[in-house]
């Protein structure tokens, strides 16, 4: 069996359910195939702490009943210290959030096929026409998106992405009820989204608790398996074994307990996406990932993306002239480095930096983010190299020429 359309886009997460929605919307025909069976999709891949921004709601026209809990501020805790910013949050269901960017693509005329597995490309010329999934079944298209996150089979197929296994983040979390989330010595977490920098609790990465109503919480762990980054890490101790320790050793857990059926698992890669596009084909949400430094936000990032995919195939696919070529869809390319991701590589310093950096560099790190004016920190947080000099010190020297080193290493 085969089919053609205008777009095919792989994986139905938030990229790749809003590249069909504004791809939809913009008149073109659009189907999306998606692994999960349609029986099972969205509550088997809910893989996100849904942890975002009103202006993400607004910027998509996302509806408010999708949310769990509004928030009101976010904190950044050390072990010995916090940073508590006013900002407000909202905590997605992430599974409700799916399920609407979904249905509402579908009511622009996009069609989905589910339990739909890609295998590869399909490759006419030297350059994809289409993509083969469930073993013998074809489909295709002008333009073929990718947005299956780290799996990438067609951008991995291709030579666009290199997703590299010593950058792959991994991360587990699990929902609570009866957490105590205004325990005397530690931030008040009602109505907050937390970020811990401890590697006690995550070697080379961060943990979570996300207020999701009452005396719930969204409670992960999530760090970076490269050897460099595990140098604080217990051998004999595996993800769940660290959530377990936290869970164990904090507080504000004395008296939670798991909600049944809330347990998800998820990876990322902490790396500079490489290419981008090529001829016919985009790539978009974690197939080519980006993250904020310090508020670790990646949804929206998905999102930006999957419009600027959305706007180069609305240019690519003029009624006079249908120019796929890859000079042509790379507008793709320079919307997602002006919009999505400006200054990635001093993005990626600046976060790749923080989880290298030792426990008592998180406390002065606090410090340092209670001197600063709130203009400085969005600026660091977008990559201004003059920024982020104002949060280093003299005595950093030594941490910033260990980092270099394992930076050109890798």
């Amino acid at each position: 069996m085969s089919d053609r359309f205008d777009v095919v886009v792989a994986g139905a997460g938030p990229a790749g359910a809003q590249a069909a929605r504004d791809i939809a919307a913009r008149g073109y025909d659009v189907v999306v195939l998606e692994t999960e069976p349609e029986s099972e999709f969205p509550r088997q891949s809910n893989k996100s702490t849904g942890g975002t921004f009103p202006s993400m709601l607004t910027a998509f026209n996302v509806p408010d009943d999708v949310v769990m809990q509004f928030t009101d501020s976010v904190v950044l805790e050390s072990p010995n210290h916090h940073f508590e910013q006013p900002q407000a949050g909202a905590v997605l269901e992430f599974a409700d959030f799916k399920e609407f960017l979904v249905e509402d693509s579908r009511a622009n005329g996009a069609e989905y096929r589910f339990d739909a597995r890609v295998s590869g490309p399909i490759m006419e010329g030297g350059e994809i026409v289409g993509v083969e999934y469930n073993g013998d079944r074809e489909v295709y298209g002008d333009v073929v998106i990718d947005a299956t996150g780290p799996a990438a089979p067609l951008a991995k197929a291709l030579g666009v992405t290199d997703l590299q296994r010593e950058k792959q983040a991994i991360g587990i979390e699990r929902e609570f009820e009866g957490v105590d989330l205004d325990h005397p010595g530690y931030a008040d977490l009602e109505d907050a989204m937390m970020l811990r920098l401890d590697h006690e609790y995550a070697p080379g990465g961060y943990s979570w608790i996300f207020h999701t109503g009452e005396d719930t919480a969204k409670v992960g762990v999530c760090y970076i398996q490269n050897e460099q980054y595990q140098q604080y890490a217990d051998g004999d101790r595996t993800i769940d074994g660290y959530l377990q320790h936290w869970l164990e050793t904090d507080p504000r857990f004395e008296d939670a307990e798991p909600i049944e059926g809330t347990q998800h698992r998820g990876s990322a890669h902490i790396q500079s996406p490489g290419e981008l596009s090529t001829d016919n084909f985009v790539a978009i949400g974690d197939t080519v990932p980006t993250i904020d430094p310090l508020w670790g936000e990646g949804i929206n990032k998905g999102m930006q993306s999957a419009r600027a995919a959305a706007i180069a195939v609305d240019h690519c696919l003029t009624p006079d002239e249908r120019d796929t070529s890859a000079d042509n869809i790379s507008v793709y390319d320079d919307l997602w480095h002006e919009t999505v991701a400006p200054n990635m590589d001093s993005r990626l310093f600046m976060t790749q930096l923080m989880y290298f950096a030792p426990n008592e560099r998180y406390d002065q790190f606090m410090r340092d983010l209670d001197r600063l004016d709130l203009q400085t920190m969005r600026r660091a947080n977008e990559g201004s190299w003059r920024a982020i000099s104002k949060l280093l010190h003299l005595d950093d020297v030594p941490l910033l020429a260990k980092f270099a080193g394992h930076y050109l290493r890798t």
